[in-house]
């Protein structure tokens, strides 16, 4: 649900604000009368609506419809635009619900300022919402490799304090996920886990989203801090966060409290707080864009999320929870993962790391022409490698070569990509590729690639 209903009874005003919306990216729908307007928001739900309040030849003007959008789809901001427009009508369209009061002809900055605010508060009230009917959408993690074992043991332990924590990773390894599962583990786990996207929000926007606003006409709106209370905020990607509102981050997490936009009274609030962040922080704040000391009150614990390629050995579970996944949400065929289709995925590049593991098995999913078995193939036309060595060519590189040389070169590739495939653990690759573990430790020995490498052994565990 992103899209918005436009209802003006003449054509070039609603085809002109539509125009403007869509070039910002938005979705739009568009209705000439009231009957129109109706069936549109009992067709689907729209995220906002902007309303004429006069309606040329229709059963409903636009006050009459405002009341009946507050009745039935009380979530939807409703802005009314009118080219009659005096503060009576604005103040009657307000104390019947509506979010804000455009006169036309209307300044189209004016316009999209109103529009990207009413969005941002549909935002928040589809996501108090579900706080309410209880969906905090736990974390489910899966993995059964050392390093997701590590990563999760100290996930456990970080969940049963009131600890800030950092959690740092590349794009797409899951920080959000390892922050859902630290409040699913934790005694607030009943309580809201709201998220704040530092890097999405306008950054002139940002302090009236975080902490909400107060006007004489439409009254307390709360922000999302105040939506947290009692639960965890997560900021999503801090490193984004404007450096304005730094500092008044850094007061709300020493006082606990904080003043709407607007207000003048205190709002206290009780909150744990986790952030994350793909970027280098000590960079960041060398170069000024991010504050020591709110660093220094965000890093008590932290925690690092590892890549998709520090955690080959957990591709196939992935793949196939994914695949059930899409079969559930989207009813896309449930296909088997053989093991060479499995072994294909372990040794590609994954620089978009889980996401892009998700959105390849998506879009396997989708362009396949059967429901039988995942074959290696498939994925050669899905971005997922091709670029690091993954896929050893006869190019210039070997084919100048003796025939002892390439080889060697052959089984150095061979070796390290089946040892990064299961994790570094000498014996289960061992086991792969048919060689005693003895006799793969030589081997590895002879090529010079030892030394280059993290090896485990199961029994070790070292």
């Amino acid at each position: 649900m992103s899209d918005i209903l436009i209802v003006d009874d003449e054509k070039d005003i609603r085809e002109l604000i539509s125009d403007i919306l869509r070039d910002e990216g938005y979705q739009t729908r568009m209705a000439a009368n009231s009957d129109q307007a109706v069936a549109e928001l009992n067709s689907q739900e729209p995220a906002l609506m902007v309303l004429d309040i006069w309606l040329k030849d229709s059963k409903m003007d636009g006050i009459d419809i405002l009341k009946q959008v507050k009745r039935n789809n009380p979530d939807v901001p409703v802005v009314i635009i009118s080219g009659h427009g005096n503060i009576e009508i604005a103040v009657a369209a307000i104390k019947q619900g509506a979010y804000d009061f455009i006169e036309k002809p209307f300044n189209i900055d004016q316009l999209l300022v109103v529009i990207r605010r009413a969005m941002e508060t549909s935002r928040l009230r589809r996501e108090n919402a579900d706080l309410k009917k209880g969906d905090s959408r736990p974390g489910e993690m899966l993995g059964n490799s050392a390093s997701f074992k590590r990563l999760r043991d100290q996930l456990d332990k970080v969940a049963k304090s009131n600890g800030r924590v950092m959690l740092t990773g590349e794009p797409g390894v899951g920080k959000e996920l390892a922050a859902r599962y630290v409040h699913a583990q934790s005694p607030r786990v009943r309580a809201p886990f709201i998220t704040v996207p530092c890097a999405t929000i306008e950054p002139d926007h940002m302090e009236e989203v975080l902490f909400g606003r107060e006007t004489p006409d439409r009254g307390i709106e709360p922000g999302l801090l105040e939506l947290a209370h009692g639960g965890v905020v997560y900021f999503d990607e801090v490193a984004d966060m404007p450096l304005g509102t730094q500092p008044k981050i850094l007061r709300v997490l020493t006082e606990q409290q904080f003043t709407r936009s607007g207000g003048t009274d205190k709002v206290r609030v009780d909150l744990r707080v986790i952030s994350s962040t793909n970027r280098d922080l000590a960079v960041e704040i060398a170069s000024g864009r991010f504050r020591q000391e709110l660093y220094d009150r965000l890093n008590v614990v932290p925690v690092a999320v590892p890549s998709l390629s520090e955690r080959r050995e957990d591709i196939p579970m992935l793949a196939e929870h994914f695949i059930e996944q899409f079969h559930v949400a989207q009813a896309l065929p449930l296909r088997e993962l053989p093991e060479e289709t499995a072994a294909a995925l372990q040794t590609m590049t994954w620089p978009g790391n889980i996401r892009q593991l998700r959105n390849i098995i998506e879009r396997v999913l989708i362009l396949g022409e059967d429901t039988g078995p995942i074959q290696p193939s498939e994925l050669e036309t899905q971005g997922g490698g091709g670029s690091n060595g993954e896929v050893l060519a006869l190019g210039p590189q070997i084919t100048s070569l003796a025939l002892r040389e390439a080889r060697e070169l052959f089984e150095r590739e061979y070796l390290l990509t089946q040892i990064n495939r299961f994790g570094g653990n000498i014996s289960r690759t061992a086991q792969f590729v048919g060689m005693e573990r003895s006799a793969l430790h030589r081997k590895l020995k002879s090529l010079g690639v030892v030394g280059g490498v993290r090896v485990e052994d199961e029994m070790t565990g070292k």
